[in-house]
């Protein structure tokens, strides 16, 4: 046996503030949007502007803004992180960012083939934590769900399991 515990070892909450995000996805789709919007300027700055098909500013216009919005896109793509801090956790989703008290999470799931974690909150309702995902690694998506969830035990009720 190795000294380093799997994903099934029982996390200790980590210290306050903690951000959890999948890296990997947010560098890949920032990079990748980057790259395109490079290429595609370039691109649009070479093409001719004399011959038999000329390209005008309103061509290169469109080519250049047509890059912005792809990068644009991604970057809404990368958003997703989950922030707890002292007075609770900040869920970034997308387009929408949510604030909830410690208090209000009942419980942090992360089954097997969920895209990302859910919460589950008082008020009989569940928030996606696209924040938490296994897209982004399996093991650090599987930590970082029973990290925030000891958070949540510790600082929810105080009572672990009885939520």
């Amino acid at each position: 046996m190795s000294g380093k515990p799997g994903p099934s070892a029982a996390a200790t909450p980590p210290a306050l503030p903690v951000t959890f995000r999948p890296v990997r996805t947010r560098v890949a789709l920032l990079a990748i949007g980057a790259g395109l919007l490079v290429v595609l300027t370039v691109v649009a700055l070479m093409m001719p502007s004399d011959g038999a098909q000329p390209w005008g500013p309103g061509d290169r216009a469109t080519m250049i803004i047509t890059g912005v919005l792809i990068f644009a896109l991604l970057a809404v793509l990368s958003r997703p992180k989950v922030v707890a801090d002292d007075a609770g956790v900040t869920v970034v989703n997308l387009v929408v960012r949510r604030r909830l008290a410690w208090a209000e999470i009942v419980k942090i799931n992360l089954r097997t083939g969920d895209p990302w974690a859910y919460l589950d909150l008082t008020d009989g309702t569940s928030l996606a934590a696209m924040g938490i995902q296994p897209g982004g690694g399996r093991d650090q998506a599987i930590r970082a769900a029973r990290q925030l969830r000891a958070l949540a035990e510790a600082r929810g009720s105080g009572q672990p399991g009885t939520r």
